[in-house]
């Protein structure tokens, strides 16, 4: 991204900066995902494509859907804007007194909302969430969820943290807590691992050791937050007052957010329901698809937009529109540049990569290629979901969330409508390898690339153009170098036939990221020049 002036408003970055402060972002997401990966392994090693690594899917379910309801995304993108404008204005005693007022009330919600749905869990899991499943697994997922349910309070008030420490371009802390989520998952998945190899404990009763330690994670993904908050010089107190100044507008521009979210949520939940009905595996081959580019997309999209989306609130708060569009500008070439390559790696390499990192223990071969075929239709969406990161952020510094939303709910109609036809036309209904939940994964990507392209022509309308030239451009050069980084790639993978997969990962990679290099070189793409060059002194650093 190229140097430009200096911010034009307080607790603002230039474009310089905020390439600086997407490494520190990107490195923590690199870092946590990398623990991500080790994560759903050691469920994978340990529990194979199961019924009890299904059930425990599925019971991540409501905690997340509720945590959405309550916070989640929505609480940043909404309460980010309003505590950046006091800050803006210098004006810290309302800042603390709204971050006050908000914690507490988003706590206090997240406290009663998860005790009642304790209560209800034992009718609503096995009646809507898994109607589907034996008795058996039904229960199982009822006892996971109600242990799970504890994580709401604890990340509702993680995630408002992370919105103040944002506000404030302190990113590494938020980036390290999700390192600490991780590693509170993968604690209990050792001693899931260990309880069945040493003490022959029954997968049904080890899972619950994964339940547990999604409980720890949460507590350390808050834990790592706890000293930026002095830093900062944070003065929170137990406030619980609604008409706080400032409230009523974070609550406003929240819930529409909520209502995204929860929409998102909502598709994930009309997921387990539709994968409760085929063949016992498809859940946990759908998820850790989800997964590994969930992983990818953490990477080149989620970094970037956390980290310029203070940036664009600011800026917008102060009127600089020539500044926003530029910052936005650069935001959207910069996860196109990565994307584009991104989703020729999932598609050529990504059964190469299952199997490299999954298949041993209770991982069989027809795990690792029911995951594979769920991840080439998932990742056909990679450069839609990188493109909303950007876009969804730019309409909540505006201060409208009701866009994004409109468009969010409606995408997600089509998505479960879409899902629904597709899994009745492609795949095989009684195969594992082969199975009807592609049909849900290409649902997700062609949506969300709509959306996209729909959030985005809004937006133009809204702030005018400019910048669209040198996105369409750099994008359309990335794809093009792209396409030949995956034939190369699949060259390698010809060529090597009946290697081990780490060395046809090594190998395809390493040609694959010559070539893509190369060509957008050659094509002119700013990005080629810029990006490494920034990763290298941020490591001479």
């Amino acid at each position: 991204m190229p140097t430009d002036s200096p911010p034009s408003a307080p607790h603002t970055l230039n474009s310089s900066q905020i390439a600086r402060a997407v490494l520190v972002v990107l490195l923590g997401f690199l870092a946590s995902g990398v623990l991500g990966l080790v994560r759903p392994v050691l469920f994978g090693v340990t529990f194979g494509t199961s019924a009890e690594l299904d059930a425990y899917y599925a019971a991540q379910r409501l905690p997340e859907l509720l945590y959405t309801l309550v916070a989640g995304g929505a609480l940043g993108s909404s309460f980010i804007p309003v505590f950046a404008r006091y800050l803006t204005k210098n004006d810290l005693p309302a800042a603390w007194r709204l971050a006050s007022a908000v914690l507490t009330l988003a706590t206090a919600a997240a406290g009663v909302l998860a005790l009642a749905l304790v209560i209800l869990a034992p009718w609503f899991v096995p009646n809507i969430l898994v109607p589907g499943e034996p008795p058996a697994m039904a229960e199982l997922t009822t006892q996971m969820t109600q242990i799970m349910l504890i994580t709401v309070v604890v990340f509702t008030a993680s995630g408002l943290v992370m919105g103040i420490l944002n506000a404030h371009q302190l990113f590494l802390l938020p980036s390290l807590a999700l390192i600490g989520n991780n590693l509170g998952q993968i604690a209990g998945a050792l001693v899931a691992l260990v309880a069945i190899q040493a003490f022959n404990v029954p997968p049904a009763q080890a899972i619950f050791a994964l339940a547990f330690g999604a409980v720890l994670g949460s507590f350390l993904h808050l834990g790592v937050q706890i000293p930026g908050l002095r830093k900062v010089g944070a003065r929170l107190v137990a406030r619980f007052a609604p008409r706080t100044e400032g409230a009523k507008e974070v609550l406003l521009l929240m819930l529409p957010r909520v209502l995204g979210l929860a929409m998102v949520q909502i598709n994930f939940t009309v997921n387990v329901m539709l994968t409760s009905l085929m063949v016992a595996g498809s859940r946990t081959a759908l998820n850790v698809a989800w997964m590994l580019m969930f992983f990818v997309l953490g990477v080149i999209a989620q970094s970037v937009g956390t980290a310029v989306f203070p940036t664009l609130a600011a800026l917008a708060a102060a009127g600089d529109m020539p500044a926003f569009k530029q910052r936005m500008a650069g935001a959207m070439r910069g996860v196109l540049f990565l994307a584009f390559p991104a989703t020729a790696v999932l598609i050529v390499l990504g059964e190469q990569a299952v199997r490299a990192l999954f298949e041993r223990g209770n991982w069989t071969p027809d795990s690792t290629a029911a995951t594979a075929w769920a991840l080439i239709f998932f990742a056909l969406g990679v450069a839609g979901h990188s493109l909303l990161e950007v876009l969804a952020r730019s309409f909540y510094a505006l201060s409208d969330t009701w866009t994004p939303v409109t468009i969010g709910v409606l995408s997600i109609l089509a998505n479960i409508a879409l899902s629904i036809v597709l899994m009745q036309v492609m795949g095989d209904p009684d195969s594992l390898t082969r199975g009807p939940f592609a049909g849900l994964a290409l649902a997700n990507s062609v949506t969300t690339i709509a959306e996209a392209l729909v959030l985005w022509a809004l937006l133009r309308r809204r702030i005018g153009g400019g910048a669209d030239a040198t996105v369409v451009r750099g994008g359309g050069a990335a794809l093009l170098a792209a396409i030949g980084m995956g034939v190369a790639m699949w060259g390698v993978v010809a060529l090597l036939a009946g290697a081990s997969a780490w060395v046809i990962l090594f190998a395809a990679l390493a040609v694959g990221g010559v070539v893509y290099f190369g060509l957008t070189l050659l094509l002119g793409v700013p990005e080629a020049r810029t990006v490494p060059g920034m990763v290298l002194r941020r490591v001479k650093r």
